[in-house]
């Protein structure tokens, strides 16, 4: 117990002390409406990263299956010429 109170001592020491050397006044605003841009962006990212991801993934599997991918396709496609 004395060993982990020690180490949780020591730990805000040296965290105080890096915090009190390390840190520049900074004098800025950051507006809500520019961090609500900037986490649209970032999910929009993500959502591509993610769809890019999706696609490749599919298309490895089809290689694995052994079939290409117009060729599933091509399956599922069905034109019927009617005459009215």
């Amino acid at each position: 117990m004395k060993k982990l109170i020690g180490k949780a001592f020591s730990f805000f020491y040296f965290f105080n002390c890096f915090y009190a050397l390390f840190t520049v006044p900074v004098y800025a605003y950051i507006d809500p409406s520019a961090v609500t841009y900037i986490i649209q962006g970032v999910a929009g990212v993500l959502i591509a990263l993610g769809a890019g991801l999706t696609i490749f993934r599919h298309k490895i599997f089809q290689l694995f299956k052994g079939r290409k991918a117009n060729q599933e396709d091509e399956e599922k496609i069905e034109f019927k010429d009617t005459e009215d």
